[in-house]
């Protein structure tokens, strides 16, 4: 969900403004998702290098994360949507970290919608700490292989994502589940987040529905 700051300067606004209004598109997406057929949406909320950013915009985006799951989780429930957590979430604030636990557990039963927010994630730290896990279960030489990775990963229990979207032009993965998208598609838009709506959704979702997949085949 890249653009929320260029989108703020480009209207002469602070940056924290253009986080308020990309979680417009937070709402969105997540309203159009379970209609395009999607069974698990994730969101990159907060990577592991969103710390270097101001104190003032993290404690921002933080407490934009409590609004939305103080106000939206009523809704979520009611809709069947389960809500899951991937990266070191744990070390966030103990408040913040305290509303995830009560969201998870109030949704862990649901069977619509996989909600799964990315919060102080980062591939790299993913993957390491699946391995440490690894050792840390008495695994050694062949038996720490692919099979055994993937079941210590944060995503274990969930699909490979299909689809990668990243908004505002940029064109890399930025340390995202770069285990998990061997295989996926991406599609890359120049719209900034605040400007992605369900309906930019659906048709990146009608780019991707016309694509071959071949997994290495012919």
């Amino acid at each position: 969900m890249d653009g929320n700051g260029r989108w703020a300067k480009a209207r002469h606004l602070p940056r924290v403004a253009g986080h308020k209004s990309g979680m417009e598109s937070v709402r969105s997406v997540v309203k159009m998702a379970p209609d395009l057929g999607i069974e698990v949406l994730t969101l990159y909320a907060f990577s592991s290098e969103n710390w270097k950013r101001p104190e003032e915009e993290v404690g921002f985006l933080f407490n934009l994360l409590k609004s939305y799951l103080q106000s939206e989780i009523a809704e979520l429930d009611a809709k069947n949507v389960q809500i899951r957590c991937i990266g070191n979430w744990r070390a966030l604030p103990a408040d913040l970290v305290t509303l995830i636990d009560g969201a998870i557990e109030r949704t862990k039963d649901n069977a619509g919608l996989k909600l799964v927010l990315a919060l102080n994630y980062g591939s790299h730290d993913e993957i390491t700490r699946a391995v440490r896990a690894c050792v840390a279960d008495g695994l050694t030489g062949g038996q720490i292989d692919e099979a055994a990775i993937e079941a210590r990963l944060d995503t274990a229990g969930l699909p490979a994502p299909d689809l990668i979207i990243r908004t505002s032009g940029e064109e890399r993965l930025s340390n995202f589940m770069m285990w998990q998208a061997a295989y996926s598609e991406f599609v890359f838009t120049p719209v900034l987040w605040p400007d992605f709506d369900g309906d930019a959704l659906a048709r990146a979702c009608d780019h991707f529905a016309v694509r071959e997949r071949r997994y290495g085949g012919i």
